[in-house]
């Protein structure tokens, strides 16, 4: 058979996505329904993922080396997946699918931490906030993987092998920003700076975190150990942690960075004006 034969009369192939199990892709059960509550967990988890995920896709084709193009779209497609699996567990309680979640809900709908909203900047903005987010997801996933709940743990345990090497390459660009010129070692300072009054709000205990018990890994638990890798990463490059107040984000309850409407704009133009399209 000839290469022509194979492919039919379309000398380029086939190209339809038709025919594609993208649900395959994602972990958890298939089977399994969230109640509201942990519908709502859900959401947090996922909406983090989800707009880190569109954040960091920015940096495509705009990244210092090619080779960060790579790897930040790498690490983008890979929050990406933990935001579509989360997303499509929270949709089993009320009937949405995860393209419901992403692309139709309103600002307010959402309820994702304000670290993860905050602009890119220039490339040690993104450094100091991946420092921080990944270091949180690190510590986050671990604890989840003890989950009661066997979809969040699944979940978690696919998670965690991806979150750990996005761990690893921003303490590598966090040493190497902070031990290069004296322009990068400013640029890095100031970003730790800018970053920092945003990472409390991830372990703050809010009301759903008690009513959910051994389903959810508890935020507060999770600050000593994510002070000590940061405290381990910062005593290497020289650094210090800034003191600096708390904002008083309110992502979890939908009050979020104003950042966050650009986002989301450009996020969901596509299939707000031509939904239900297919390609």
């Amino acid at each position: 058979m000839t290469l022509r034969q194979a492919q039919g009369p379309d000398p380029h192939g086939a190209v339809t996505v038709d025919e594609l199990d993208l649900s395959a892709e994602l972990a958890g059960s298939e089977d399994a329904v969230a109640t509201a509550d942990v519908a709502e967990y859900a959401l947090w988890l996922g909406d983090d993922a989800l707009i880190l995920s569109q954040q960091l896709g920015m940096w495509i084709a705009r990244a210092p080396e090619l080779e960060e193009d790579v790897a930040l779209a790498n690490i983008a497609l890979d929050l990406l997946g933990h935001a579509r699996s989360l997303l499509r567990y929270a949709g089993t309680a009320d009937g949405r699918s995860e393209d419901d979640l992403a692309y139709f809900r309103d600002e307010p709908d959402f309820r994702s931490a304000w670290l993860f909203e905050q602009p890119n900047g220039d490339f040690a903005q993104t450094i100091a906030r991946q420092l921080a987010a990944s270091a949180y997801l690190f510590e986050l996933y671990s604890a989840l993987r003890r989950s009661t709940d066997a979809t969040l743990a699944a979940i978690a345990e696919k998670a965690l092998k991806e979150v750990d090497y996005h761990r690893d390459h921003a303490v590598q660009w966090t040493l190497r920003l902070a031990g290069g010129t004296d322009e990068s070692r400013r640029r890095m300072v100031r970003a730790v700076t800018d970053v920092w009054p945003y990472v409390e709000e991830l372990f703050r205990d809010e009301p759903l975190i008690d009513r959910l018990g051994a389903i959810a890994a508890r935020p507060s638990s999770l600050r000593a150990a994510f002070d000590a890798a940061i405290d381990a990463v910062f005593a290497e490059a020289e650094l210090e942690v800034p003191d600096v107040n708390p904002s008083m984000a309110g992502g979890r309850r939908g009050s979020h960075f104003p950042a966050l409407a650009r986002i989301l704009a450009e996020m969901q133009v596509l299939a707000r004006q031509h939904p239900g399209a297919t390609w």
